[in-house]
């Protein structure tokens, strides 16, 4: 009878919490996306009030976008594939080249500059330099060097977003606690297992930051790069709208962009969640 009592109690538990994380995951919903449309209704109303040609109703915006790259039948998945092989695919492959070869670069080097102290004392002082420079200012030597092909718009992109994961790797791999590594040592784990079963999961959260702060930096660059000696590319079609004074095609673009720039964000959140799941249960466990 007492067990039967405790359960029913324990099942109560569980459905409140349930219920309350689930009010709690409507009421956030609502309130990020409620947010959005109060936002897209008032440029509606100031837009139509205004009747300015630079300032278009969002209504104008978003069927614009439809239009241009979301007008295939069912069978493309309402994709108009012609147009977002132009747009869009050649845009988010720079970005996705330019990223990943920062990633790689940021990561490696990273590890081995938190690890070697000796290394970090000629080191650091090149690499706050360099990542003082802004990346813009780049473009010119880029385009002399590297030409007008996709290699200056990866190069321009991998220049500006290695530095944060660069310098969250460093500091996540600074923080590894030193007597795990000593209690490693001592019982003669080699430097390879270290690195993979000590170093890299203690560093992984700081790697992910920088990992998800550079996606930011990314977008803006692939966008930057393309208006300059470009021929496709989302980028080159915005700056292309504003000259022949298409205006809702420009913002059409800009709104497109905004769309994939928080999917891509949120895609990369999810990934970050399951990766660091066990971070997260860790730290719960702690409290």
């Amino acid at each position: 009878m007492i067990a039967t009592v405790t359960e029913t109690r324990q099942a109560r538990g569980l459905a409140a919490r349930w219920r309350a994380t689930a009010t709690g995951r409507s009421s956030g919903f609502l309130v990020r996306w409620g947010a959005l449309l109060a936002v897209g209704v008032v440029w509606e109303l100031l837009a139509t009030r205004s009747r300015s040609p630079f300032f278009p109703p969002m209504t104008d915006i978003l069927t614009r976008a439809r239009d241009l790259w979301f007008s295939g039948d069912l069978a493309a998945g309402f994709v108009a594939w012609d147009r977002v092989q132009v747009d869009l695919v050649p845009s988010f492959t720079r970005l996705a080249l330019g990223w990943l070869l920062a990633a790689v670069v940021g990561i490696v080097a990273g590890v081995v500059i938190g690890r070697a102290r000796n290394l970090a004392d000629y080191v650091d002082p090149l690499v706050h330099f360099l990542r003082t420079i802004p990346p813009p200012a780049l473009i010119p030597p880029f385009l002399i060097l590297l030409g007008q092909g996709d290699r200056m718009k990866v190069a321009l992109i991998a220049f500006g977003v290695v530095w944060p994961i660069l310098l969250n790797t460093i500091d996540g791999v600074r923080s590894v606690d030193q007597v795990q590594l000593d209690t490693a040592r001592i019982y003669g784990i080699g430097v390879r297992r270290r690195l993979t079963h000590i170093v890299l999961p203690a560093a992984a959260p700081k790697i992910f930051a920088g990992l998800r702060i550079s996606l930011a930096i990314a977008l803006i660059l692939m966008v930057l790069s393309e208006m300059v000696g470009s021929v496709d590319g989302i980028g080159f079609g915005i700056l292309q709208a504003q000259r022949s004074f298409q205006y809702v095609n420009m913002w059409a673009g800009i709104l497109v962009l905004g769309i994939a720039g928080y999917a891509i964000n949120a895609g990369f959140l999810r990934i970050e969640r399951r990766v660091l799941a066990w971070h997260r249960a860790e730290k719960g466990g702690a409290r």
